[in-house]
């Protein structure tokens, strides 16, 4: 059953989520932008891919805003393969209507209804270089298939910051109007499917964002916790990676569903993350303090460059994010200290050839 509290309270300066069921509530209670996002939304909205890390949180989100909004009858409709009942259980109990379907599959795409507004979250990352032909199909030739079934449509695609090349640390990050140059065959394959949703959002006319993602953070993954969990269990904390941009999920989710009020013809680009440029260093050093622990061991040397996403274009449309880079980083570590649940994927943040 949908949460019938209204989810106006701000999660600024809230206490730290203390079970699942409320991590849950939490990344799904939508902000000012998600609200209005689907308060201004027309039609129904359906999520292809919906089955990843950040599918349930994003398409509950999606049905608390608008029923919000009063929109009780529009429908958001999740796709994935479903291999597990317990995770479309998940998505039905939140009023949110499934669809199993394997993308990939003769047909697949055209079986799935009609919807004038689409999430597209389907991609491949985790094992991309030892499946290369499977991550292109993934991330090129299935995105091109689902941009021709879904042409008359307003596409949100999530794309990612690796498409980027690395930056100096002291730049601020990457712009939207930056040339690409990514590296190794995951992040070429994610520009593949840039190209190819521009190609037929400018043969046809379709209206789309591309959201370029830069590690969001749910406490039970990302890169926050990837330190975290050194620190916890006292091991070396490698410095090679330098820095990295980092975002609660459930603002990553707002700005994403944000993202439709941008929609254009060629397609629009949105670097979303947080604002600062976090240094591994210092995140490290505060998880030690917070966990009362050991100042920790570092190995590696601090470079000059990192994969960085400058992101002043999301904020000065959405504003500041809800939950602060501080708040975060105590959210992670009370998270850990109580034995939180994890999902044991690291984010393997810190390669840099670009092999994932």
């Amino acid at each position: 059953m949908n949460d019938p509290r209204p989810p106006l309270e701000p999660l600024t300066g809230a206490p730290p989520p203390r079970t699942e069921e409320e991590l849950e509530e939490y990344l799904s209670r939508p902000p000012g932008p998600a609200r209005v996002a689907m308060a201004e939304l027309a039609g129904d909205l359906i999520v292809l891919g919906a089955g990843g890390k950040m599918g349930l949180s994003v398409s509950r989100m999606a049905r608390r805003a608008l029923d919000l909004a009063g929109k009780t009858g529009t429908r958001v409709t999740a796709v994935s393969r479903f291999g597990d009942p317990a995770v479309r259980q998940a998505f039905t109990s939140a009023g949110i209507e499934t669809v199993s379907a394997d993308l990939l599959d003769d047909g697949a795409l055209e079986a799935l209804p009609d919807a004038p507004n689409v999430l597209y979250l389907a991609g491949m990352k985790f094992g991309s270089s030892d499946r290369l032909a499977y991550t292109w199909a993934m991330n090129a030739l299935l995105p091109a298939m689902a941009a021709r079934r879904y042409r008359a449509s307003r596409i949100v695609a999530l794309s990612t910051g690796n498409v980027y090349p690395m930056v100096p640390i002291v730049s601020g990050g990457a712009r939207e109007e930056d040339a690409p140059g990514p590296v190794g065959d995951y992040a070429q394959s994610c520009l593949g499917r840039e190209r190819m949703l521009t190609y037929w959002s400018e043969r046809e006319g379709t209206p789309v964002t591309l959201v370029r993602l830069n590690y969001a953070n749910a406490l039970v993954y990302g890169v926050l916790l990837d330190i975290a969990q050194r620190v916890m269990a006292r091991e070396p904390v490698d410095l090679s990676p330098g820095a990295a941009n980092v975002i609660w999920q459930g603002d990553a989710n707002a700005a994403i569903l944000g993202a439709f009020g941008l929609c254009a013809s060629p397609p629009a680009v949105l670097n979303v993350s947080g604002p600062e440029t976090v240094s591994v260093r210092w995140v490290a050093e505060r998880f030690a303090a917070l966990l009362e622990l050991p100042t920790p061991e570092f190995v590696g040397s601090e470079p000059g460059t990192a994969f960085l996403a400058n992101t002043s274009r999301m904020h000065a449309r959405f504003g500041y994010p809800t939950v602060a880079l501080g708040q975060l980083v105590e959210w992670t570590a009370a998270w850990l200290a109580s034995g939180g649940r994890v999902l044991g994927k690291p984010t393997h943040f810190e390669v840099r050839d670009g092999q994932f």
